[in-house]
């Protein structure tokens, strides 16, 4: 890409309001430069041109790198290519298209987030959300797998901290500029993710949060990330908009359930009930939805081992047939069993071996019975 269309770029970053299908489309049709310059024309009613032209991109540029902040376009080696996916024709809440540029804080680069999985849910966790968010960011750090979230209070918080605890990388999109601190108890959290891996966001440096923002800022957490896992999540939590962007993007949706009295799952469920979302109870299952064919398979649960599980169906059959305390006679438990009495002889014998049954005058019973 041109210098000028970047610089082209960074200006529209600055003037645009994120999610604009608008500015997308143009930088889609007629390229970066063109797509500004027809933008920079009066239009009546629109403070758009206006707000534009003030902005100086090199200058831009220059004070976010004295902050350790660069900016990435499409082309660039460290672009995450799942970011083009949104100007495929994906809207929710009349938002949508690529971003003209991400704005990023840290070391890590994105290309380090393919096979990233996002985990995201409600502000206001409850202690069985929180614990589950850190059993499953946990297993998938683990793994060597990023989790990506947006930062904020509650589940967020708990998935961005679980893996930095099991040794994993993390990242967090935000919908304010990577160098300001939203919300102001997660200050510690993002300066250590932007010190040793990466927060990013479509926001220019020193933009302010707003609720059209948090939306729109939903869609680069969906679209980075192979996967979206929604913990807990009210029937109108933001957790859904990022979950509605993940499956308008062909991702994988993974709901957590919740108890069904809890306000704070309604929402959780209203989509697994939709036929849209695979259920997750563990890291591990998220694994398998997110993996490649054939890895990370899990094994079907099962309760444990019991002795009877190891006979056969002969031996069961028998078995059944033998009396509680009162003993009976190998014919008797033959013909009810339906099983010859040249075969009940030798089962029950191995029935006895195993501490199932025993001999005792008058034929057999139950061992450790009466």
């Amino acid at each position: 890409m041109s210098e000028d269309d970047r610089l082209a770029r960074v200006v529209l970053s600055c003037g645009v309001e994120p999610g604009d299908r608008t500015t997308s489309s143009l930088i889609r049709q007629l390229g970066a430069r063109r797509a500004l310059e027809v933008q920079l024309v009066p239009k009546p009613g629109s403070g758009l041109a206006e707000r534009l032209s003030v902005v100086d991109p090199v200058r831009q540029l220059e004070q976010a790198a004295r902050c350790g902040i660069r900016f990435l376009v499409p082309g660039d080696p460290e672009w995450p290519v799942g970011l083009d996916d949104l100007d495929h024709g994906t809207e929710v809440q009349e938002l949508g298209g690529t971003p003209p540029g991400i704005w990023v804080r840290g070391p890590m680069p994105l290309t380090a987030l393919t096979g990233s999985v996002a985990v995201v849910g409600s502000r206001s966790a409850s202690t069985y959300g929180a614990e589950v968010t850190r059993s499953v960011a946990g297993h998938l750090a683990g793994a060597g797998v990023p989790v990506v979230s947006g930062g904020a209070k509650g589940i967020d918080f708990v998935a961005h901290d679980a893996a930095l605890l099991a040794g994993g990388a993390s990242v967090a999109v935000l919908a304010c500029g990577v160098d300001r601190v939203y919300p102001e108890q997660n200050r510690r959290l993002l300066a250590h993710l932007a010190a040793e891996f990466a927060v990013v966001s479509e926001q220019p440096p020193g933009s302010a949060p707003t609720r059209i923002r948090f939306l729109a800022r939903n869609r680069l957490i969906a679209a980075l990330t192979r996967g979206t896992v929604l913990v807990e999540a009210a029937l109108r939590s933001g957790a859904l908009n990022t979950v509605a962007w993940a499956e308008g993007l062909s991702r994988h949706v993974m709901c957590v359930p919740g108890p069904v009295t809890s306000y704070t799952s309604q929402g959780v469920h209203h989509w697994f009930r939709r036929g849209n979302a695979t259920l997750v109870t563990h890291g591990a299952e998220v694994l398998e939805v997110v993996g490649e064919a054939g890895e990370h398979l899990v094994v079907d649960p099962r309760g444990p081992e019991r002795p009877r599980d190891r006979l056969t169906s002969v031996e069961r059959r028998v078995l059944e047939w033998v009396p509680v305390s009162r003993p009976a006679e190998i014919d008797s438990i033959a013909r009810l069993s339906d099983v010859h009495v040249r075969d009940a002889d030798p089962t029950l014998r191995r029935l006895e071996k195993a501490g199932f049954v025993c001999a005792v005058d008058g034929g057999w019973r139950l061992a450790g019975a009466g």
